[in-house]
């Protein structure tokens, strides 16, 4: 299984807005200019973060983005699903197929599944509150 870039850079995106956001509302323009990430790509990353509930929009003078929730109740899952969609790495069976043939006699289904239990798992296990204390504690080491 791959992801896109939505999905790297718009976790990315978060840790960062995690980090940088727990004041004030963080700028595109700033998450953009340390993630190096296009303007408007980020706009359309935090436009469907927003649609999923994950970030707020702050008007004005000081307006940008804060996350909706703490950090430590944003798993990397929640923040995947809201980019990529479906983070299965095979779709297997018949409420995927209907032309699936012997669903109830396919071993191989089985390693699918556990493959699918295995990577929602890892990633609904992950918060971005300990993203974010791996990034301060990577920023110290290279200082």
């Amino acid at each position: 299984m791959k992801f896109s870039t939505k999905g790297r850079y718009g976790l990315r995106a978060l840790i960062d807005l995690a980090m940088y956001g727990e004041e004030e509302a963080v700028s595109i323009q700033s998450i953009s200019a340390r993630q190096q990430i296009s303007d408007s790509y980020l706009e359309q990353l935090v436009s469907k973060l927003k649609k999923a509930g994950l970030v707020n929009s702050v008007r004005g003078a000081q307006g940008g983005y804060r996350l909706a929730k703490p950090a430590e109740k944003i798993s990397v899952g929640d923040v995947l699903r809201a980019l990529e969609g479906s983070i299965e790495a095979v779709s297997c069976g018949k409420e995927y197929n209907a032309n699936c043939l012997g669903e109830d006699l396919c071993a191989a289904r089985y390693v699918w599944q556990k493959v699918n239990k295995s990577i929602q798992e890892t990633v609904d296990s992950i918060t971005l509150s300990q993203l974010v204390e791996e990034s301060r504690r990577m920023e110290k080491s290279r200082s």
